[in-house]
């Protein structure tokens, strides 16, 4: 298999640069007129996946929508991760785990070994019990070619505290981040397995993206505020590498399969215009 960062390039030049987020919302279920259980949330996710995986690069399904409906709902999330790369889209695990020694080590085990039923292309991560305790991770990934996108500089309002704070060099959290992901991409070609996570709505960062050579997922388009024009702000050079992403701006549009696709199509048009060079 080639390495996460080789498939990720693949994908966003045959499909477009779009990330569709599988987040079922109680209230989503309920535009729906889905029941708030696990057959609601089955029919729900099994929709979103016929419809956006075989034309969209990656889709995101958010764990925590499941896992609130215990064993049933851990059963329809293994359904989406397989259904989804049979359909030809990479899946991206949003996770967010971040711990220690034996206990980051099993997460890596349940969401990057194939002999998992979890597993997935790729996961996010937390980095802030420091960029050194994500090893097991970073180590797994690159053992079964998967990828790790590292939460960097989010767009939620409490992110600043702790990513904007400086360490003893003078360097921001989160620069000091993006300097760790691109020590372990160095000399990867066409990128880099470990990518960003920055917020589509950070605005101005005076970060050379660019240097990261690796995925960069900027979530935060559509309902979050962020608009197509504002990567552009964000990014500068990186912009071949970002991967933005929807989730409730398409999921709203259904639960129609046509409307669904109809609804990504649109997005990625508006994110396709500023991201692929003329």
């Amino acid at each position: 298999m080639a390495t996460f960062g080789a498939r990720y390039r693949a994908a966003l030049d045959q499909r477009g640069p779009l990330c569709g987020g599988i987040d079922p919302h109680a209230s989503l279920l309920a535009a729906w007129g889905l029941p708030d259980d696990a057959s609601g949330l089955e029919r729900f996710a099994l929709t979103a996946v016929e419809a956006l995986a075989p034309r969209l690069a990656v889709v995101k399904p958010q764990s925590a929508f499941f896992e609130r409906f215990g064993s049933r709902g851990v059963a329809v999330l293994e359904q989406v991760i397989a259904t989804a790369r049979e359909a030809g889209a990479l899946v991206l695990l949003d996770v967010k785990r971040g711990d220690i020694g034996s206990t980051v080590q099993a997460y890596a085990d349940a969401y990057l070994d194939p002999a998992s039923p979890l597993r997935a292309d790729a996961i996010t991560a937390s980095p802030f019990l420091g960029f050194g305790s994500l090893q097991p991770l970073l180590d797994t990934a690159a053992k079964f070619d998967g990828g790790v996108f590292v939460l960097a500089q989010t767009s939620n309002p409490e992110g600043p505290q702790v990513q904007q704070a400086r360490t003893e060099a003078g360097r921001t959290v989160a620069g000091d981040i993006l300097d760790r992901i691109a020590e372990v991409n160095a000399g990867e070609s066409p990128l880099g397995s470990v990518g960003a996570v920055v917020g589509a709505t950070v605005e101005s960062t005076g970060e050379n993206f660019a240097a990261v050579n690796g995925p960069l997922l900027a979530p935060g388009i559509g309902t979050q505020g962020g608009t197509a024009a504002d990567l552009r702000t964000v990014f500068g050079e990186a912009l071949r590498n970002v991967l933005p992403s929807s989730s409730r701006e398409i999921l709203r549009a259904g639960p129609s399969v046509q409307a669904l696709r109809d609804a990504a199509d649109r997005t990625l048009e508006s994110v396709r215009a500023v991201l692929t060079p003329s």
